[in-house]
């Protein structure tokens, strides 16, 4: 039986070009980039290479990329390298309910220190209340953190009106944009983000390397301390191989970003279409709208006016009210399909998603969803036979 895969949100296959690309940084490029002698200078100068290459991902200055691990570690570094760094200044922070697991448990670490934090409402497709943040927003707000998109439901936040609100209060804005980095165009100048979290294995890289975004002028506190490594600011003998591999996916994801929207929004709106055609009793979870392109916004590579995108291309959550939605997920599972029914970092937690509670679900319905999100080796045959077996398993179930 063949193997399909639809949880690129969880993580995407690298891609041959980037794994290419580091395998000379395995093996004969080992070089230390501290050292001063040929192979050390050349580690180095690949990893300033590749920090040109993310920037150029983002539209940053070269000298703004960090590297780290990972997402989760953009994240914390982020909240907490602000929180601690402006601990004088104030102690509260706003996030929303949805954010992921890395921003959410930061937050509660911070309120174990202390620190004050508001978690804000999103409405039934998971937009964030902008009213309420700004009737939030305190005389020691220090940091506001909203993710560009939503892991789980794709919904794209209109970070330009929030990136707003925070600095007409002289707040530092902060968006972790692992799910939205190489699957929609981000601009980070125009939006005005003064930090942004991002994760090579969903732009199809490797695992185990992310990057933090952080505007020219703001200071944060490190949380790795040791060597003179990223500015002083990450300590540690950097992954030269990892690096040069998120560089490259960058590169590729820069590239191809206009033929990658449109293929999976394609791929992804025939799914829909086909699931409400076929399948009763279910409940789509996230935005409604249609993709909607601005086909001249998307020929520019410009950020794309948020009248016109509202939910990430590859992106397609149901509720299947008729089945639940482990059961789903183990029975396509036997049909050769990988899927999921939340993120990845709550993958075995029993409760119901916090993403579905927050925007309104009920738990029956919560625990029957399931998440598909699309990648760039699937296709037409593939998507079919995902809602067949779909359709299968439903009217057995039903029998």
């Amino acid at each position: 039986m063949s193997s399909l895969y639809f949880d690129n949100s969880a993580t995407t296959r690298i891609k041959p070009e980037v794994l290419e690309a580091m395998m000379p940084y395995l093996k004969l490029e080992y070089g230390n980039p501290s050292s001063m002698y040929t192979i050390g200078r050349s580690a180095k100068r690949a990893i300033e290479n590749a920090r040109i290459n993310v920037a150029n991902l983002i539209n940053a200055n070269p000298n703004e990329i960090y590297f780290t691990s990972c997402g989760s570690e953009s994240d914390n570094t982020a909240l907490k390298g602000i929180a601690y760094k402006n601990r004088e200044k104030g102690n509260h922070i706003i996030i929303s309910k949805i954010e992921h697991p890395a921003i959410l448990n930061s937050c509660k670490a911070l309120e174990r220190e202390g620190f004050e934090i508001t978690y804000l409402n999103v409405d039934e497709e998971g937009f964030v209340d902008l009213n309420q943040l700004e009737t939030s927003i305190k005389n020691n707000t220090i940091l506001i953190s909203i993710m560009f998109a939503n892991n789980e439901i794709g919904t794209i936040e209109p970070i330009k009106s929030i990136s707003k609100i925070a600095h007409n209060k002289g707040i530092i804005f902060h968006t972790d944009a692992v799910q939205a980095c190489g699957n929609i165009p981000i601009d980070v100048k125009e939006l005005e983000i003064d930090m942004l979290s991002l994760s090579g294995h969903k732009i199809y890289g490797p695992k185990g390397i992310g990057a933090l975004y952080v505007k020219n002028g703001i200071e944060f506190e490190s949380l790795i301390n040791g060597g003179h490594q990223e500015k002083g600011k990450r300590a540690g003998t950097e992954n030269v191989a990892e690096i040069v591999g998120l560089g490259k996916a960058s590169v590729i994801a820069k590239q191809g970003l206009n033929t990658h929207i449109r293929y999976l929004s394609m791929l992804r709106d025939y799914y829909v279409s086909e699931i409400e055609r076929r399948i009763p009793n279910i409940v789509i979870n996230g935005p409604r709208n249609k993709w909607g392109l601005d086909n001249s916004l998307i020929a520019k590579n410009k950020t794309l006016n948020q009248n016109y995108l509202q939910r990430l291309p590859g992106n397609a959550n149901f509720s299947f009210l008729d089945i639940e939605g482990n059961t789903l997920l183990l029975k396509l599972d036997q049909m050769g399909i990988s899927a999921s029914s939340a993120s990845a970092c709550s993958s075995g937690n029993p409760e119901p998603s916090h993403v579905l509670t927050a925007i309104g679900r009920e738990e029956a319905t919560a625990k029957s969803a399931l998440r598909i999100t699309f990648g760039e080796d699937n296709t037409i045959d593939d998507v079919n036979y995902l809602i067949n077996c779909i359709e299968k398993i439903i009217l057995e179930t039903n029998k």
